[in-house]
This record gives C-alpha cells, sequence and structure tokens, in this order.
C-alpha cells in the first residue's frame, strides 16, 4: 500500500504526468482533500477547528468513517507536502468530477476558510486560484462564499 501511496504522489507531483492517466475515485479524494488541507494551512498549522471541520467535510461528503477519513487526511498531508502548485490536484478533480460536485468542492474550501472566524487574503486568493482552476465561475465563487459567510451553506452531503 505505501508503495501505491509514492507512485501516486510521484504520478501526481511530477511535472511528467500522463496527461490522460487515469485517477479513480480514491485518486479524486486525495487529490481534493490534499488542496483543502492547502487551504488551511495558509496562514500557518491548521487550528484544532480547522482540523475538525477539514475532518467532517470529509467524513459527510466523502461517505467515509472516522478511521478511513484519518487515513485520507494522512495520505493528502504528504501529498500536499509534496506539491508545487494548485494544478496537480485540480487537474486530478477536473478529469473526475462534474461540474456541480467541484462547485461543492469550492464550498467545501469556503467552509475551511470560515471555519477558525478568521479569512485572509492569502485564503480567500487560494480559493479564487483553486475555483478558476476547476472551471467553477467567480458568479458561482462569489456567491458561495456569500452564502458560507452567511451561514446558508448547502447541506449536501457528497461531491
Amino acid at each position: 500500500m505505501l508503495e501505491k501511496l509514492r507512485q501516486f504522489i510521484a504520478d501526481v507531483v511530477s511535472p511528467d504526468a500522463h496527461e490522460h492517466q487515469a485517477f479513480d475515485d480514491t485518486g479524486f479524494r486525495l487529490a481534493a482533500t490534499a488542496l483543502m488541507l492547502h487551504v488551511i494551512s495558509l496562514d500557518g498549522a491548521p487550528s484544532a477547528i480547522e482540523k475538525a471541520k477539514l475532518h467532517s467535510l470529509i467524513e459527510s461528503r466523502f461517505e467515509l468513517d472516522p478511521g478511513t477519513a484519518d487515513r485520507l487526511i494522512s495520505a493528502a498531508t504528504l501529498v500536499e507536502g509534496e506539491a508545487v502548485d494548485l494544478y496537480h490536484f485540480t487537474s486530478v478533480i477536473m478529469r473526475v468530477v462534474d461540474e456541480p460536485g467541484r462547485v461543492r468542492l469550492v464550498e467545501m474550501m469556503w467552509q475551511l476558510v470560515y471555519a477558525d472566524g478568521r479569512v485572509s487574503e492569502f485564503e480567500e486568493n487560494v480559493v479564487w486560484r483553486a475555483a478558476d482552476l476547476l472551471a467553477v465561475s467567480s458568479r458561482d465563487r462569489m456567491e458561495l462564499k456569500r452564502r458560507v459567510a452567511g451561514g446558508t451553506a448547502t447541506t449536501d452531503t457528497t461531491v
């Protein structure tokens, strides 16, 4: 299993990664979780509130039990630490996830940004860049931000 994870990491972070490589659902989940980890790590080490929110989102949106969510977050932490840019994650997501799923992923990022009550310009910028790479319109991105900030985020449970 460790070798499979190493190979996935190498494939995702390699600048020579094959453009049409197939990724299974685990690859999508790993890429999405790594992207969300990146968001909560921008302003330093993630707070306990941010970690709890990430775990909650991973469990509910990906329909995982707590142990599986823990393992996914641990694997994503390794992948996120090796990545050089957002494209490596967003390209995997773009190949696998439809538009409504990508919109829900951007909403999850906003939920993480607002989890600790502080929104930094770095967090806003990375959500903007990720949304752009995920082909989520500026209008949708701003509407999601407004809804999450106002506490009216969607309760749809899956990405």
